[in-house]
């Protein structure tokens, strides 16, 4: 869903609400801070596609009560993610079972260099949909 397109000096920005699979969190499963969040590829795998901005308390309590911890197995056992773009400092993360859909709040940046990728928004927890539910990633235009 496009909520609000902005033109300017060869750049477009689009906001977009999509769902999202929370794989992993940062903080403790009882007060989440960031939601690390993915899709499943067309190969089954669950592909890593960004992370939240920092959660406000009360978002964070609602979503801490729909995570479970991670069973053996997890996808995204044995990765690293960054604490930041271009930094070399690894974020501390929970691994959580992939369960749980998310609505979150994209902007998409596009200029003559490609996509530039933003942190999301959460709007809400989705817990009525399963992660089958959730798109396939999709390339960036060339």
């Amino acid at each position: 869903m496009v909520d609000a397109i902005d033109r300017g000096l060869g750049e477009q920005q689009v906001r977009e609400t999509t769902e999202a699979i929370v794989g992993a969190i940062t903080c403790s499963l009882a007060a989440p801070r960031t939601l690390l969040l993915g899709r499943y590829d067309d190969h089954g795998r669950l592909q890593y596609t960004g992370r939240t901005t920092t959660l406000a308390q009360a978002a964070g309590s609602t979503v801490a009560g729909l995570l479970a911890p991670a069973r053996r197995g997890h996808p995204w056992t044995g990765w690293s993610f960054s604490a930041g773009w271009g930094s070399r400092e690894a974020l501390n993360v929970t691994l959580v079972e992939p369960e749980l859909v998310v609505e979150v709040g994209v902007d998409v940046a596009r200029d003559a260099s490609g996509p530039v990728r933003h942190p999301a928004r959460l709007h809400r927890a989705r817990p009525e949909l399963s992660p089958t539910d959730v798109p396939r990633p999709t390339s960036p235009p060339c």
